[in-house]
């Protein structure tokens, strides 16, 4: 866009960046190739008419925002086929990345009912079915000639998987299996696209043969009827209704009244089940999870992806707006250059960039547990777990917080649904409960924590992430010494993890060794053991931020590693002062520490002032996937609030009929 069309301050700021933005671009996307398909891509979308609305969506009745949702949802699959498969590229997996990413959330702003498809339904036929299943499955699940999702949550159980209702009995007569949804709770609630979109399930059921419980084990079942789309007989199938946000996604239930589906809809590449009824376990329980874990490293991805987007709308809004003087005798300032509307921006600027750089170590993490388990080595799958969950919870958590705070920092105009940040809100805080809620994520994690904590003691070795342990368990009679670099900042929230860690080992023997059983005793401990995993987990993310930023700094140019460490440091001041009460209890941190920490985070503040447009510019972000009047890249946020003030309904006539109905009686009557 022509500089002589963008709002002067906007432009003003992109002037005085110090790095190259492009050179950043091409780093946050992975690459020129990378980039130039993005944008290909994107102008390919963003032209295209099919997504272009006369009547903003949140104008739109709940039915006409399902189907409105549908149209779009076929429209864009369709189109980003036929992008790839005319530059000779037909891969699958750019389908699962545009409907579960920016682009598609963008373009579709309520949410994509098909995306389920490809981020649950697709993986757990490769997580869970053989090859011969494979065979049989996916060549028409990615040719979307049939439509899955996943369902295992239900009315009344979710992340506690032991407790699922649902049942597969199986009938060695006929060799099928019997699903039954013995309860109303038992009915599955939640799944996307369920309701009125696809037409096959992958089903997590209690399976039993032979007279005895074999636990938790996925099937595949036909809903609908892939000719009328009528359900099958003794389905019971529904949407729940509205929600905060994702309206486009089309949660349903579902109802099995005695249905019948062959021995073969078991997926048998870990759990089998013979013909004569006999049950054969898997190498691991574990391996029954690694659809969930696959998701939980996705959410980690795309929470840093959806921070970029908030943080852009808002950095690029608060160089705009003018508010307030800093020196009576000179102009109203812009908001950016108060230091505590930094303090709002930056910290969540710093967590984007944290988050996708930990992501992109978790996402290396995981490919090397799933190769390692391919090979029949289960050793490190409970340390990918445990990180897994943690992160999850962790960053959904600060995400949700970070949106929200976005919003406030934009004033009223950020409470306007054109702004967009309750779209975002309505993804980043969906997330915090789906795929695992935070708390008992948390509580995965603690179990794990508590476990190698014992093993450390006994001089056993440790996986990568809780090696620290052992440096704690060594020095366990000194005060952590307080040094304020970012790895001694790291090494003092390892410190705090470890000693929490200890603490609640302790408290568990303790109340144990009082009575209570090792559940109860655990359950007593759960806030101790939560705090625990919360703080193992921030003091990865320093951690890996930190490893992750010098690693990228060695490739990148002296002024973006200049920035770049500069966003680690802010991220690593934060965390630290967020954690000022733990560090006072396990480190020798003083009073003119935590003065001098101040100090170095406001400085923080004051150097990425500059560069704060540069930076955000730099995420690449496209107006049509910011979709806020407040975000686009010309700075011109009056005239596009006006603009889309213009778009509401009622503005189509100057009275409303409802003030002849009823204002004009009520104001002629006497009350």
């Amino acid at each position: 866009m022509p500089a002589s069309t963008v709002n002067k301050d906007l432009q003003a700021e992109r002037d005085k960046g110090s790095f190259d933005r492009n050179e950043f671009t091409l780093w946050w996307v992975g690459g020129k190739e990378k980039l130039k398909e993005k944008q290909d891509l994107e102008t390919f979308l963003a032209n295209d008419p099919d997504f272009h609305n006369e009547t903003p969506i949140h104008f739109l009745s709940h039915k006409e925002l399902y189907e409105e949702t549908i149209r779009q949802a076929t429209a864009i699959f369709r189109k980003v086929r036929k992008f790839h498969e005319d530059r000779g590229n037909g891969d699958p997996s750019n389908y699962m990345q545009i409907l579960g990413g920016l682009l598609g959330n963008g373009i579709i702003r309520q949410g994509n009912p098909l995306g389920i498809h490809f981020a649950m339904f697709v993986p757990a036929l490769l997580g869970h079915g053989s090859p011969e299943q494979q065979a049989e499955w996916l060549p028409r699940a990615l040719k979307c000639q049939l439509l899955g999702t996943y369902a295992q949550t239900e009315l009344g159980h979710g992340t506690f998987l032991r407790g699922l209702e649902t049942t597969a009995t199986y009938d060695e007569r006929t060799e099928e299996f019997v699903l039954e949804s013995p309860t109303l709770s038992s009915y599955k609630w939640w799944p996307g696209g369920l309701a009125h979109t696809v037409n096959y399930c992958v089903v997590m059921a209690q399976l039993f043969s032979k007279g005895k419980c074999h636990g938790i084990q996925p099937f595949i079942v036909q809903l609908r009827d892939e000719e009328s789309h009528m359900p099958m007989k003794g389905i019971v199938i529904g949407e729940i209704g509205n929600k905060l946000g994702m309206n486009g996604v089309n949660n349903g239930y579902l109802g099995f009244e005695k249905v019948r589906i062959p021995r073969k809809n078991m997926l048998m590449k870990n759990a089998k089940l013979l013909a004569d009824g006999t049950f054969v376990k898997p190498p691991s329980q574990a391996l029954t999870y690694g659809t969930m874990m696959f998701v939980r490293v996705i959410i980690v991805r795309d929470t840093a992806l959806h921070l970029a987007k908030v943080a852009t709308i808002a950095v690029r809004y608060s160089c705009v707006r003018r508010q307030s003087h800093i020196n009576p005798d000179q102009p109203e300032v812009q908001v950016i250059d108060h230091l505590t509307q930094q303090y709002k921006l930056f910290p969540s600027i710093a967590r984007s960039i944290v988050f996708k750089l930990t992501s992109d170590n978790l996402w290396e993490m995981y490919n090397q547990v799933t190769s390692e388990l391919d090979q029949g080595n289960l050793e490190r799958l409970p340390e990918l777990h445990a990180i897994a969950c943690c992160l999850k919870a962790v960053t959904t958590a600060d995400a949700a917080k970070s949106v929200e705070t976005l919003r406030m920092a934009c004033g009223g105009h950020g409470y306007m649904t054109c702004a967009n940040f309750y779209n975002t809100y309505g993804f980043v805080t969906a997330a915090c409960t789906y795929e695992g809620e935070n708390t008992v994520l948390l509580l995965q994690t603690a179990r794990y924590l508590i476990k190698v904590w014992n093993q450390a003691l006994k001089g056993q070795p440790l996986g990568p992430t809780v090696q620290y342990l052992n440096s704690f368990i060594q020095n366990r009679n000194n005060r952590h010494a307080w040094i304020d670099t970012v790895p001694g900042i790291v090494k003092a929230l390892q410190t705090v993890a470890a000693g929490k860690l200890r603490l609640a080992n302790e408290h568990v023997e303790q109340r144990k060794k009082a009575g209570y059983t090792h559940e109860e005793a655990v359950n007593l401990t759960s806030l101790e053991l939560a705090q625990t995993a919360e703080a193992h987990c921030r003091a990865f993310l320093v951690q890996s931020g930190h490893e992750m930023i010098e690693k990228l700094c060695q490739r990148v140019s002296p002024a973006l590693a200049k920035v770049m460490r500069t966003v680690g440091e802010l991220y690593a001041y934060n965390e630290a002062l967020d954690s000022i009460g733990s560090l006072v209890r396990f480190t020798t941190i003083s009073e003119s520490d935590i003065n001098r920490l101040q100090s170095k985070l406001e400085s923080a503040l004051l150097a990425i002032r500059p560069n704060a447009v540069s930076i955000v510019d730099g995420f690449a972000i496209p107006d049509v996937l910011l979709g806020s009047p407040l975000g686009a890249y010309d700075g011109n946020v009056y005239e596009r609030l006006y603009e889309e003030a213009q778009k509401s309904p009622l503005n189509k006539e100057p009275v409303n009929k409802s003030f002849h109905l009823y204002l004009k009686p009520f104001m002629r009557s006497s009350l």
